[in-house]
């Protein structure tokens, strides 16, 4: 595969992202964001479609012609120190008078706490014959955006682990950067789990070209499913289709392989390309069907918090019945790896 893209140097620079190998400036979260990327048409995996041209056909488990890799980041377990006061309000306007019973003790009462969703979730995705992953933070109280105590959940990541989901690890703000911490962050969630976790996405989508990739095979990761833009959907390096990245500065392949992010949901509707739901489902279906069209994977983030009761559940819910009704395979990150690695990576 690599020796077809560097005789195309334009597709080969956009592959290993050049460009992000002298960057002089990042944003408040020193990530490379898609407003300074010189690769704009990013709504087209033209790394792809030039390898499906050049002989990648890729098959799925039952004839399936593309796949899902259906993914959930969780940033929060226990609601804002707001929701008992805001909550109540919000419930009633929609008309729901026993959440808005419920609100003001989400916090102490885990079955009234909307965050703790999780057997909810994949009652929702066993619906569509659908699997999905699970990132967990394992953070310490004194570390930014702590929320909850991954011992906490024992009993919830054994029950989604045993179920046939994934549970994997959510690195904290600084692991993108730093071997020890994630190796540290990856030896608590294991010791909670019980056995090894193989996937990894970073928090906030931090990343740096090709460090992180780095760290994250020498911890021990199987696959890294971060690299997409947070303020914007699409192909960050005009991949559709997992791969292995490659190291520039060294001139040689990185041991990891990488289910690139394509959609998350607050880049979509909340805090970046803030879209009204109608212009965010145009987006959504054209991303989705591009992959169909190159038998890729797209990779889809939405996070617990946002699978509450409302918009974004039904939202989510659509995403769901769309892909089911295309008949892809919607399943884990860890499913994916193991199925690229085995059935199609040693015939490429």
């Amino acid at each position: 595969m690599f020796d077809k893209l560097k005789e195309n140097e334009e597709l080969w620079d956009l592959f290993t992202r050049k460009e992000e190998y002298s960057v002089t400036f990042r944003d408040a979260y020193e990530r490379f964001p898609y407003y300074l990327s010189s690769h704009r048409n990013i709504f087209e995996p033209r790394v792809s479609k030039f390898l499906v041209e050049n002989g990648l056909k890729p098959q799925y488990p039952d004839g399936k012609k593309f796949a899902v890799c259906l993914t959930h980041d969780i940033d929060a377990i226990y609601p804002d120190k707001l929701y008992p006061i805001v909550g109540p309000v919000k419930a009633l306007s929609r008309g729901k008078l026993a959440e808005a019973v419920k609100a003001p003790f989400s916090r102490v009462n885990r079955k009234w706490n909307p965050c703790w969703n999780f057997r909810e979730i994949l009652a929702l995705e066993a619906k569509y014959n659908a699997k999905s992953s699970f990132y967990f933070l394992a953070l310490t109280s004194e570390e930014t955006d702590f929320n909850y105590n991954i011992k906490d959940l024992e009993t919830e990541l054994g029950f989604i682990s045993d179920s046939g989901w994934e549970v994997g690890l959510h690195g904290g703000h600084e692991s993108y950067n730093s071997l020890e911490d994630i190796k540290e962050k990856k030896r608590r969630l294991e010791e909670v789990l019980g056995k090894k976790v193989v996937g990894y996405r970073n928090h906030y989508l931090r990343f740096r070209v090709p460090d992180t990739w780095e760290l994250l095979s020498k911890a021990g990761f199987k696959y890294d499913t971060t690299f997409g833009y947070s303020d914007c959907a699409g192909f960050r390096n005009g991949m559709c289709h997992p791969y292995r990245p490659f190291n520039l500065n060294e001139g040689r392949q990185i041991d990891i392989l990488e289910i690139p992010l394509v959609i998350m949901d607050r880049s979509l509707l909340k805090d970046y390309m803030r879209l009204n739901v109608k212009k965010a489902w145009e987006c959504t279906k054209h991303l989705i069907n591009t992959v169909e069209k190159y038998n890729g994977v797209i990779t889809i983030l939405w996070h617990n918090n946002m699978c509450i009761d409302g918009e974004n559940l039904r939202y989510y819910e659509k995403v769901l019945e769309y892909c089911a009704e295309k008949n892809a395979w919607i399943t884990s990150g860890e499913e994916i790896y193991n199925w690229w690695t085995s059935k199609i990576e040693p015939g490429n």
